[in-house]
């Protein structure tokens, strides 16, 4: 039936991951792919050689049809990068209405302007309720049935229990409900910066000591941003926020963890490792943090480094350096 089917816009890993754990309950989940070859592979094979050594259970399946999509589902989650998410929600936009449900997984804020990736939902779309997915859930820990946790936080209560309710795989996957989404998003948005800063930490060989001090200072900037920002403090220490940190800055999984470290290596990183969600955030970040004029230290030296204007060592410096009577 439509109300208990999951619809995910997008085919990345951590979409299809989390396709495959829902469905591994026996949920029916349709997946919206662009790609014709990968909804073959999923509705041919139960396969898809982006997740090649992965057997989908058969109440998974593809669509290229955003129509088909709309039509069979009402809780739909958008799964896609930052560049393409404007584009692909506006085609939603063009086959939904007020019933769906719209939330996204993406830890960003989106330029131009720096805006949240629900206000692109509620823009270009007729939904009414939307909300964010964000949280320490691994697409490999997905993909191995290993203990993983979400929350999905929105202004609406019905988005919160149905994703709860849709989504949550316990005891694989827990998903809690929040209703500061603001503060969700920001915090996940900021989680990719502050893991470029680990990862800095780590390839100069800070050790332990340093790097818990770098992720305490983190936190509490992303608290003084998020109050600023109209979120709430508490938002910052939670799953999307230190959750998502932490997970992140232990795995070279993540492309944000990946350019830290080369950087502090004194390598010269790719086009797409430069373009890592959590360097385009910290790039947004301190411009809001200049628009609300809130003192970012961490903020300023990871994207100092990044647009080459400090060395990584420097940069560490420049932050110990930064003091205040509270931190």
């Amino acid at each position: 039936m439509r109300q208990n089917k999951v619809a995910i816009v997008g085919a990345g890993r951590f979409g299809l991951a989390l396709a495959h754990r829902i469905a591994s309950a026996g949920r029916a989940v349709v997946v919206w792919s662009q790609k014709t070859a990968v909804v073959e592979e999923i509705n041919r094979d139960h396969r898809c050689s982006r997740l090649p050594d992965v057997a989908f259970a058969p109440s998974l399946s593809a669509t290229g049809d955003p129509e088909e999509l709309a039509r069979d589902a009402r809780f739909i989650v958008v799964a896609v990068s930052a560049a393409a998410v404007r584009e692909r929600v506006r085609q939603l936009g063009e086959v939904i209405n007020g019933s769906h449900m719209l939330v996204h997984a993406l830890g960003v804020l989106v330029s131009p302007g720096d805006i949240r990736v629900s206000r692109i939902l509620a823009e270009e779309t007729p939904a009414l309720r939307v909300g964010a997915l964000a949280g320490p859930a691994l697409w490999s820990d997905l993909l191995a049935g290993s203990f993983a946790s979400l929350v999905v936080a929105s202004h609406f209560d019905e988005v919160t229990r149905e994703g709860r309710r849709l989504l949550g795989v316990p005891p694989a996957l827990r998903v809690y409900r929040g209703s500061d989404l603001a503060g969700v998003e920001l915090a996940a948005a900021l989680a990719g910066a502050f893991t470029v800063a680990v990862g800095m930490s780590d390839g100069l060989g800070m050790g332990p000591g340093p790097r818990s001090v770098l992720i305490t200072r983190a936190l509490a900037e992303a608290a003084r941003l998020g109050d600023a920002y109209g979120a709430e403090a508490r938002t910052f220490t939670g799953l999307a926020g230190l959750g998502n940190l932490l997970v992140r800055a232990q795995s070279e999984q993540w492309r944000d963890y990946r350019l830290g470290l080369a950087l502090a290596r004194g390598e010269t990183p790719d086009g797409p490792e430069m373009a890592s969600e959590g360097a385009q955030a910290a790039f947004a970040a301190v411009r809001l943090a200049e628009r609300h004029s809130v003192r970012v230290p961490v903020l300023h030296a990871v994207s100092a480094v990044l647009a080459g204007r400090l060395e990584p060592a420097k940069a560490a410096n420049a932050i110990a350096d930064t003091v205040a009577a509270e931190e």
